[in-house]
């Protein structure tokens, strides 16, 4: 079976390959090799956005048009914005974005489109500066898909605590948003111990407070984590105090930095959506707009998992993520 799925999923990016080579011939012909493409992650120094970068500069070699990376190497509104500031200056064509604030971000973003510029967002389903945002699936149903995971882990009891990269950071909020709904119906003896923890993307910051929670209530049961280097933070501060398996653990992550503690138990499961398809898929929505090409349900790009997308308002969701547990940690298609 394993061998089945690694086969798909090369044959797969293989697909996406020629697809992008024939959008380099076509861009011959149209003139998208003259568009100037800026994505801007959160923050440059974690491994999910090196990953995103690496889906960028295939993008950019496979199809010729310039697309590049660029942004701050830590987690701040202002850095941010004072990146897409510079980029306004330039002149670019268009600006893909993965927004560390929302709100610190928008009145860049407007000017920015008042320029001209096309602006494409990715875990911002709620801004209003963009052309367009593209989610690589429903958030809803992503955040409560790990409460179901905890209420069966934990028996349905017991206290947890929700980790997020900034209380500003719109997809992870509606992940633990959701989950909290889906336990107020459905796992009604849990309950959140606190506020949200702010994690700032950090997994130093996420391993010191969630040991601290964890040492001044001995009654946590669950942590669900969101920002990804949250869940590996909090697995090293769980097996330091001796916890493992007794507190659960999921939450978005990467084999590469939270699969050690996947494979020994102490995390439940990780999911994902490959950032550097994520960035190939924001880059070719940007051309398709650029292109004026009609945006609508049915939309697709030439990236798995991006392939048929569904339309609601100005938010385009993928099918895209990717469950890891014991089960699987060890599959080389998730080596990343």
């Amino acid at each position: 079976m394993k061998k089945v799925l690694i086969l798909a999923l090369a044959l797969l990016m293989l697909v996406s390959s020629v697809a992008f080579a024939a959008g380099s011939q076509e861009a011959a012909a149209t003139g998208k090799k003259d568009y100037r493409i800026a994505v801007v992650p959160k923050l440059t120094s974690i491994a999910w956005f090196q990953r995103m970068e690496v889906g960028v500069k295939e993008y950019a070699k496979q199809t010729g048009i310039d697309a590049f990376y660029t942004g701050p190497s830590e987690g701040d509104g202002a850095l941010q914005a004072q990146a897409i500031e510079d980029l306004i200056s330039q002149g670019v064509d268009a600006i893909c974005v993965v927004p560390f604030s929302t709100s610190a971000l928008e009145p860049v973003l407007k000017k920015a489109r008042e320029a001209g510029i096309v602006v494409i967002s990715h875990e911002a389903s709620g801004m209003t500066n963009i052309d367009y945002d593209i989610e690589a699936f429903d958030n809803a149903e992503y955040g409560r898909h790990f409460m179901e995971t905890l209420g069966k882990a934990t028996g349905g009891k017991g206290e947890y605590l929700f980790t997020v990269g900034s209380l500003t950071s719109e997809s992870h909020n509606q992940w633990v948003d959701a989950a909290k709904e889906l336990q107020l119906q459905k796992f009604p003896q849990m309950k959140q111990y606190g506020d949200k923890i702010e994690t700032a993307d950090n997994q130093s910051t996420a391993y010191n407070k969630v040991k601290e929670a964890l040492t001044a209530n001995p009654n946590i049961a669950a942590i669900q984590g969101s920002a990804m280097p949250d869940v590996a933070g909090a697995a090293l501060a769980v097996e330091e105090l001796g916890l493992a398996g007794k507190v659960k653990i999921a939450g978005t992550s990467l084999v590469s930095v939270a699969g050690k503690y996947v494979k020994n138990g102490t995390i439940e499961m990780i999911s994902f959506w490959d950032p550097a398809l994520a960035g190939k898929a924001m880059v070719e929505l940007a051309v398709r707009v650029l292109d004026g090409e009609k945006i609508g349900t049915g939309l697709d790009l030439g990236v798995p998992g991006y392939d048929k997308l569904t339309l609601n308002g100005k938010v385009l969701y993928g099918q895209a993520w990717i469950d890891v547990t014991k089960a699987n940690v060890d599959d080389p298609a998730y080596a990343f």
